[in-house]
């Protein structure tokens, strides 16, 4: 770099080696602030060959910075790859700039990095100049769940790792409640559970897993002797997900450390911190007599070893539940038992007598010392038949656990929890107390559409506000429109660059995708983990744009870009939602006044629509199908499972709304 700023000398700017990108863990190899342009260079030493992963990794570089460096927003960004026996250099820069002013990578050897530079100064003259403070600049990121998993495990630690500039909503504030809130049980041999609510994307998982980490490492390397913490889930595949990435990260981080280690080795070591929900459940229902009698439950002396202070419990003093909304009914949990559907043993438990979250809360309660639950806890997201929301928690704290001290976010009284019926289920339950902090009002996932929920909401309650946010929304956040998958998938690989990743969605009552060359997700944690994990060389990726995932495979995880397929299961006829099923070979039934479960099914299918609406973290386009208009020579539709009345009236309250179409 001394030889390639010699012809440039006498002009001012600043270059900055090995640059760490705060909060990320990334590390730019050199930043040239040079006559207003942020340079990003990134040196492969001794390589000829240019490789697809390495303009990915510079182009990353680039993103970061002009998403997250408050310094770098205004200023052109250019990313250069650098194979320093590369023969050959990048020259038509002016035509290769994105609308946010990222030019392109470009690619140089060694020899031919300031021609590249002097070209780059010819195409953008009398650029601003950069602050001078620009290598303190404040930075505010905003990772994927996957990354902030990964921060965490690695550092036991999430400071800084999420962004600070709402200080009433800070991830923060409300992870230091949550420890203050152990900490007084701990202190007073009390029994607690917390209710954190979050509007989708504002970091409750992180919370979640902040909580058990910090919990269980004391702010140490290792774990503090009977101090843990677990964080369980019941959703499948963000479990595989998260547990996958981290124990790959690990692997190789011990790998490049010359420490032999198997990958198996460091799976197992990520599941002590992150379980399935079942898996915890069944380890409880293995202790219980069985058959029960008289509809209570008791632990079996021949089955379980009674420890000091953990007494029949696990030997967590803290369990972290992420989405407890979707803990299952009495019925739907006896119906499983009564079927010997444990994940375990296979071990059949008839007549059981209480739904998950009271034998959830009777698990912890069987310490004898003390304990906290955490419940983390989404507005209006029970996707599955059997899921109780939250009213059953509240239900077995008012009627089998009084003595528990139970601290609440005020948002839980509003209608999307409980139907609104919080303050009526608690007020005569003596020990409640609200707090503000725990409710997390911000979405960290869509950094640049804190009010994306606001909008989803307002859109699915056909509320005429919905037209004002998104005209507040669009610039920063595209949402677009279209009838045409195939203008969908390329506004979807127009957009996303480097790493970013893409994906279509639909819902689980969809049923007719397979005209427009999409396919189902199968079932199965295994393909979710290549879903959200594989790079865009592998067909089992995502950014494939071939497998579409349910809001069942996606809850809780997060893409750059998605494209939404709104199939004809719910459609907008006369600003009134209308519901339908397919019957699997020939058309779809309405699902009307008189069908059984009808309000339930309505709750799930709009909760649907809202989880798959509030994935993408940068922007998404929403493509309601054309349909097929064709008939028969005999006058017959070609296909009378996709006439275009089903998707006409969606698409038209959409584009009411003014989301622009492509």
């Amino acid at each position: 770099m001394k030889d390639v700023l010699h012809s440039f000398s006498g002009v001012h700017g600043q270059i900055i080696f090995e640059y760490d990108i705060p909060r990320l863990g990334k590390r730019i190899d050199v930043v040239l602030l040079f006559k207003g342009i942020i340079f990003c260079l990134e040196f492969k030493v001794g390589e000829t060959k240019i490789l697809v992963s390495d303009i990915d990794q510079v182009l990353d570089y680039a993103l970061d910075l002009k998403n997250f460096h408050k310094f770098s927003h205004d200023h052109i960004i250019v990313p250069v790859l650098i194979a320093t026996e590369h023969r050959h250099s990048s020259t038509q820069v002016h035509m290769s700039i994105y609308d946010d002013r990222i030019v392109n990578p470009l690619i140089c050897g060694k020899t031919g990095i300031a021609d590249l530079i002097e070209k780059v100064l010819t195409c953008f003259p009398g650029e601003p100049n950069i602050d001078p403070n620009w290598v303190i600049s404040p930075y505010a990121p905003t990772p994927t769940i996957i990354e902030a998993a990964r921060s965490l495990y690695e550092n036991h630690s999430v400071e800084n790792i999420t962004r600070h500039e709402a200080d009433n909503v800070s991830t923060d504030r409300t992870i230091a409640y949550i420890l203050e809130v152990i900490h007084k049980s701990k202190i007073n041999r009390k029994k607690s559970i917390c209710f954190v609510t979050g509007v989708p994307g504002a970091g409750k998982t992180l919370v979640g897993l902040d909580v058990a980490i910090k919990q269980t490492y004391q702010g140490g390397d290792e774990p503090v002797e009977d101090e843990g913490a677990v964080y369980l889930s019941g959703n499948g595949p963000l479990v595989a997900v998260l547990t996958e990435a981290l124990s790959q990260d690990n692997y190789k981080k011990c790998l490049s450390r010359g420490q032999k280690k198997k990958l198996s080795d460091s799976r197992r070591e990520v599941a002590k911190s992150i379980q399935m929900i079942h898996r915890y459940r069944d380890n409880m229902l293995a202790k219980i007599k069985n058959p029960v009698e008289n509809e209570v439950l008791e632990i079996d002396p021949e089955k379980a070893v009674k420890i000091e202070m953990a007494g029949f419990g696990e030997v967590e003093h803290v369990a972290i539940f992420d989405e407890a909304q979707r803990s299952w009914t009495h019925k739907r949990l006896a119906d499983y038992l009564k079927r010997g559907g444990t994940y375990g043993n296979k071990l059949k438990v008839p007549n059981f007598p209480v739904s998950e979250a009271a034998f959830l809360i009777w698990s912890l309660d069987q310490r004898e010392d003390w304990a906290t639950i955490v419940c983390l806890v989404g507005g209006g997201q029970e996707i599955n038949t059997g899921e109780a929301g939250i009213s059953e928690w509240i239900k077995a704290l008012n009627e089998k656990f009084t003595n528990w001290d139970v601290y609440i976010s005020p948002k839980l009284t509003e209608p999307e929890y409980a139907e609104g019926k919080v303050d009526e289920l608690l007020k005569d339950n003596p020990n409640v107390t609200y707090a503000e902090a725990l409710h997390l009002g911000v979405s960290l996932r869509s950094y640049r559409a804190e009010k994306l929920s606001a909008f989803v909401h307002a859109v699915l309650a056909f509320d005429i506000g919905a037209v004002a946010l998104y005209n507040e929304i669009k610039d920063k956040y595209p949402i677009v429109l279209t009838r045409d998958m195939e203008k969908a998938k390329a506004w979807l690989h127009q957009k996303a660059r480097g790493s970013e990743r893409t994906g279509v969605l639909v819902t689980k009552e969809s049923a007719r995708f397979k005209p427009l060359s999409i396919h189902l997700l199968p079932s199965g944690d295994e393909n979710a983990v290549h879903w959200f994990l594989e790079d865009k060389t592998d067909v089992r990726s995502s950014n494939y744009l071939e497998d579409a995932a349910t809001e069942i495979q996606v809850q809780g995880l997060e893409l750059d870009y998605t494209c939404v397929l709104w199939d004809a299961d719910m459609r907008c006829i006369n600003n009134e939602w209308h519901f339908y099923r397919f019957n699997g070979q020939t058309k779809w039934v309405e699902q009307t006044a008189t069908t059984e479960n009808k309000q339930e099914l309505m709750k799930y299918m709009l909760n649907a629509y809202r989880v798959l609406l509030t994935r993408a973290r940068a922007g998404m386009v929403i493509c309601v199908p054309y349909g097929n208009a064709n008939k028969t020579a005999g006058g017959f539709w070609e296909d009378s499972t996709r006439l275009p009345e089903y998707y006409d009236g969606t698409y038209q309250y959409l584009k009411s709304i003014g989301i622009k179409e492509i």
